[in-house]
């Protein structure tokens, strides 16, 4: 893989607004795709992955989750944005990112952008609303 990528939850208008502000003010190098429409087989990854935490992959293929996924994506930009991404992997920055990173992902329904197929897990998603991958 010659681009890393960084993958969201297109179908949550929270995450889809998050990414949109990376792909407009972040100057990663990084693909930025909802899962719903990337080839998690060729990236080596699953739904279940993908529907837990945002995801990075890089060139080299190696993968990361969550509050390291937004922290390499971040490296990956340079600059300004490189110093917050380096931040966000210190130890102790890093054990809080990730408790915060879960509470953000459990009430993404309810932040700005957000809608209540937000708090629904993919499958039940797919029965209310017949999308999916």
């Amino acid at each position: 893989m010659t681009t890393p990528t960084f993958v969201y939850d297109g179908d949550c208008s929270f995450c889809t607004t998050c990414a949109e502000f990376i792909e407009t003010r972040i100057p990663t190098h990084a693909r930025v795709v909802p899962w719903q429409f990337a080839d998690l087989d060729a990236l080596g990854l699953t739904t279940e992955q993908c529907e837990e935490a945002v995801q990075w992959v890089g060139t080299d293929g190696a993968t990361a989750a969550g509050p390291d996924a937004i922290a390499l994506m971040l490296r990956d930009a340079g600059r300004a944005w490189q110093l917050a991404g380096s931040a966000l992997q210190i130890g102790p920055v890093r054990l809080a990112a990730w408790p915060a990173y879960r509470w953000i992902a459990e009430h993404r329904h309810m932040l700005p952008g957000g809608t209540a197929a937000c708090s629904l897990p993919q499958a039940q998603r797919d029965a209310l609303y017949g999308t999916g991958a």
